[in-house]
């Protein structure tokens, strides 16, 4: 998403400078018409100078006026996204009826705000976004005119905008200072837990968005019963001791999360497993352990260790084989991993 606002000021990026002088003048063209648009732009075999992606792909732009008149729901998008409630913005970008381009709904688990111009619409959208909201996927739905399915004649982007995925952090160290910084920089909200008062503060973790006192396993199990954990979070245990790691990674090792990992040398990891089977783990639990943790990239300071913790949960998270692209062939961006 992009946004110029009224004194031309720009915020955002849709493809990373390709095309931006070109949307920025689509948007000053909207702005000034109050007319949406939808652009395509691509490369052009018959115009070489064309504005294209540099990639050779294609892209699809909505520009839109936004105003208190045109989109009077947005106070709630605000309020949600502000709140960690999960919301999803269905907006029509292609119809036979042009007075229909820019209706908008606001879809949450258990609201609906505005309306696509018919009931027959907004009941197939509110029905087709929950299910996209649910998977934090947005993407663009076809239906008839009115909203009929199986049909064509109405595009209506869904854009998902689901909270943070989380990263829980369990031992106040100095490896955890530095991971918090990294998951924060990666768009993380992070929590840092450990049971020790004098060594989980605030002062030691700045970027954290929150420090927990509290006995790693309580805390998580506490967690996991109130629905804060998702399959997108990513949960280091960096204590590398047994009295904390084990009741902590038999709760973990259960949950449907994106990652767990766990700081330690081999023969820690090995001893590891051994107490973790004997606390009941079978075979299949223990392979979803990250341990020792982190990709191999000779890192030896906290700060080294963190880069080596963030890229093996990006590998983990699209499906990367942590190798150097230059002794790859075919795509260099993955798909998400179930």
């Amino acid at each position: 998403m992009l946004v110029v606002g009224p004194d031309g000021t720009v915020a955002g990026s849709v493809s990373g400078g390709c095309v931006e002088a070109a949307v920025y003048e689509l948007a000053a063209e909207v702005r000034r018409s109050g007319r949406p648009q939808l652009q395509r732009y691509g490369a052009s075999a018959d115009d070489p100078f064309a504005v294209g992606l540099t990639c050779g792909g294609e892209i699809d732009v909505f520009a839109e006026p936004i105003s208190r008149r045109s989109f009077p729901q947005l106070q709630v998008v605000a309020d949600d996204l502000a709140a960690h409630r999960p919301t999803a913005v269905a907006t029509v970008i292609a119809h036979p009826d042009p007075g229909r381009l820019g209706r908008k709904l606001v879809i949450t688990a258990d609201s609906v705000h505005g309306s696509l111009g018919s009931a027959r619409a907004d009941a197939a959208v509110t029905d087709d976004a929950r299910g996209l909201l649910a998977a934090g996927r947005s993407t663009v739905l076809s239906y008839g005119a009115d909203g009929q399915r199986q049909d064509v004649g109405m595009e209506v982007f869904v854009a998902s905008h689901a909270p943070p995925p989380r990263m829980l952090i369990f031992g106040a160290i100095d490896f955890a200072a530095a991971l918090a910084r990294q998951g924060s920089f990666l768009g993380y909200r992070v929590t840092v837990c450990d049971a020790r008062a004098i060594f989980a503060t605030p002062a030691r973790f700045p970027t954290a968005d929150e420090v927990v006192i509290d006995w790693p396993h309580r805390y998580l199990t506490a967690q996991a019963e109130q629905g804060a954990i998702d399959a997108r979070t990513v949960i280091c245990v960096l204590t590398h001791d047994p009295k904390f790691d084990v009741p902590l990674l038999r709760v973990a090792l259960r949950l449907d999360v994106g990652y767990v990992g766990a700081m330690g040398s081999r023969r820690t990891h090995h001893e590891r497993l051994n107490r973790l089977r004997a606390a009941g783990l079978t075979d299949a639990e223990l392979s979803r352990l990250a341990s020792p943790i982190g990709l191999d990239l000779g890192a030896r300071t906290p700060e080294e260790t963190a880069v080596s913790i963030a890229a093996e949960i990006i590998a983990r998270c699209w499906g990367g084989g942590g190798r150097p692209l230059t002794e790859l062939d075919g795509r260099i961006h993955h798909d998400p991993m179930p």
